[in-house]
């Protein structure tokens, strides 16, 4: 490495935190976010602990577990998503909807009280029978305009044919506990490391991917619209892993995307909407390095919480059994703010 690199990498600032989690018992591996409606300022943070004997840990705003809502005996958890209004006995439900490594199925608990709706889970790849090929990892949900609910999962590993996430519809099976019906099989692989980091933007329809090693994956998000790739990007400057996936929302139509370039302790962040040119690209905006180390997965608040996150809360993994909590402010510096402000 040159000298002037070295000095160009001192001059790069880390952003610090405002408040990092108390610690897991095993391996923090992704978090999600639940927005009380009632009372944003009484928001949960949800963070997968990966482990054969793991769990789900709740953190309130500042990063303070609440023992009493921690789900624990989960084997192998690995991504966590969160999604609002689920028609359960009669009633609207929020859910939060995990992947269960080692016993290849989702687990599905209400929010806030976090009460299993699953019946004890829901099997899921079923059929696959290759090596790692019903080792559940990602898991984005989908709300459509007609609100019904989806649960786009992935694996350890699958084919490079283009379907290796499957796309099932969550509903009631008439006795109150959540059944799943596969929808669809799509998405390209390169077959270089494993896919985990999935996200959907609900507003805009569009479901993002991380493939590891090779780029960010965008297709509709609706089994109706086909599965056609929109883009890949994000395919250049990342040093390890492309990892986590979180979407700011600026409107309804224009925000940003945020991509955890593992390796480098650091997130790149793109337009929400692609370059009206013919690459179909995100246009990249800016890189910012943080105090998170190897972070694995993250989640993005877009609206205010509190008076700690007035703007938005960006919240990373960090593997040292923590989650960090960062103020959007801190994140987008002044450019990105600027553009807010237009």
């Amino acid at each position: 490495m040159s000298e002037a690199t070295l000095s160009e990498e001192k001059l790069v600032s880390v952003i610090e935190p405002l408040f990092e989690s108390d610690t897991v018992a095993h391996d923090s591996d992704d978090p999600a976010v639940w927005i009380n409606p009632q009372d944003p300022a009484q928001s949960l943070i949800l963070g997968t602990d990966k482990d054969q004997n793991g769990g789900l840990y709740v953190f309130d705003l500042e990063g303070k577990v609440k023992k009493d809502k921690v789900v624990r005996g989960l084997q192998r958890p690995n991504n966590v998503d969160v999604e609002y209004g689920l028609m359960l006995g009669g009633k609207l439900t929020d859910i939060a909807v995990v992947t269960e490594r080692f016993t290849h199925k989702l687990r599905i608990f209400s929010l806030p009280d976090m009460k299993p709706l699953d019946g004890g889970g829901i099997d899921v790849f079923v059929g696959e029978t290759k090596e790692g090929e019903r080792d559940l990892m990602g898991i984005g949900l989908y709300k459509n305009e007609a609100g019904k609910i989806y649960a786009i999962v992935g694996r350890k590993t699958g084919p490079t044919s283009g379907s290796y996430l499957w796309q099932y519809l969550l509903d009631d099976n008439g006795s109150g506990i959540v059944k799943a019906s596969l929808v669809r099989k799509f998405g390209s692989y390169s077959g270089l490391k494993e896919i985990e980091s999935i996200a959907v933007d609900d507003q805009l329809g569009f479901v993002y991917y991380s493939d590891e090693g090779k780029g960010v994956r965008k297709y509709f998000a609706d089994p109706e619209k086909g599965n056609k790739e929109l883009a890949l990007f994000a395919t250049t400057g990342f040093t390890e892993d492309h990892e986590g996936i979180s979407i700011y929302k600026l409107t309804d139509s224009t925000g940003y995307i945020l991509v955890s370039d593992q390796g480098a302790n650091q997130f790149k962040i793109f337009d929400r909407l692609p370059d009206h040119d013919s690459s179909g690209m995100q246009r990249l905006l800016k890189t910012v390095k943080v105090k998170a180390n190897h972070s694995d997965g993250s989640e993005m608040v877009s609206i205010s919480l509190n008076q700690n996150f007035k703007s938005g809360l960006f919240v990373a993994m960090s593997d040292n059994k923590t989650f960090h909590l960062y103020r959007w402010e801190d994140i987008a510096g002044k450019e990105l703010l600027k553009i807010r402000s237009k």
